[in-house]
């Protein structure tokens, strides 16, 4: 059975136009499709050519110093636009062929036509807020557990709409407008994380937040309910989610 693997990475700020971003943390997870469980993991900090590129301090943690001492080649939110393509330079730079997946997932292209603005808009940050998940600590491997709850919450309000709508509002929150670091080179370092995986203009969330809360549990009593009567991936069909 073929597994999903959500990845993350951290980079350095690009400086100037046509600069490129170098990759200096890389964390991942292998989750089982059926029940979205985490089954291992892997993170690593990467030293860029030039040590000079990261920033002396960070908010993230990730210091000067400590990537300074990491490996120059290790061994997604928005993945498709970025996270993928600074994977293949990291191989290029060492003239060996980047790995290629069966499937590429990249849950901000799942989220903006089904999800919207719901919460306001589709930065990871801006979701783990909306359902109470904390803050996004722009760390490789804490960013991608972050993800796979996101989008195991943003599906269980996607299955309780559909089965539910004379109750819960429908999902005319429309679709928000991509923003990509390529579109912001103004990005300061620290923050170029957050930027890329923004999305949009913030509008009201349609749920209380007490109410949200309920409607969460809720989910999760359907999905242990189903549990060895039907495969996930069938369950959250109306949430149109696809699996690799």
């Amino acid at each position: 059975m073929a597994e999903l693997v959500f990845f993350d990475i951290e980079t350095t700020a690009a400086v100037g136009r046509g600069q490129r971003f170098w990759v200096v943390e890389f964390g991942s997870i292998v989750v089982c499709p059926k029940k979205l469980v985490e089954v291992e993991s892997f993170c690593s900090l990467i030293r860029p050519p030039d040590i000079s590129l990261v920033a002396p301090t960070r908010p993230s943690g990730i210091t000067r110093e400590a990537v300074a001492a990491a490996p120059m080649v290790w061994v997604g939110h928005n993945i498709k636009r970025f996270d993928c393509h600074r994977i293949k330079e990291a191989f290029a730079d060492i003239g060996r062929p980047p790995p290629e997946p069966i499937g590429v997932i990249d849950s901000l292209e799942v989220l903006t036509p089904e999800f919207g603005r719901r919460a306001g808009d589709l930065k990871m940050a801006t979701l783990a807020s909306y359902f109470g998940l904390g803050q996004q600590k722009h760390r490789s491997l804490d960013d991608v557990r972050l993800n796979l709850e996101v989008l195991k919450h943003c599906a269980a309000v996607l299955l309780l709409e559909s089965k539910l709508p004379q109750i819960l509002p429908g999902k005319d929150h429309g679709s928000p407008s991509m923003v990509t670091r390529s579109k912001a080179n103004n990005v300061r370092s620290g923050e170029e994380e957050t930027s890329r995986k923004s999305l949009g203009s913030s509008r009201a969330a349609p749920y209380q937040k007490g109410r949200l809360g309920k409607v969460i549990e809720r989910a999760k009593e359907a999905l242990r309910g189903a549990e060895g009567s039907q495969p996930l991936n069938g369950l959250l069909r109306h949430s149109r989610l696809l699996l690799r």
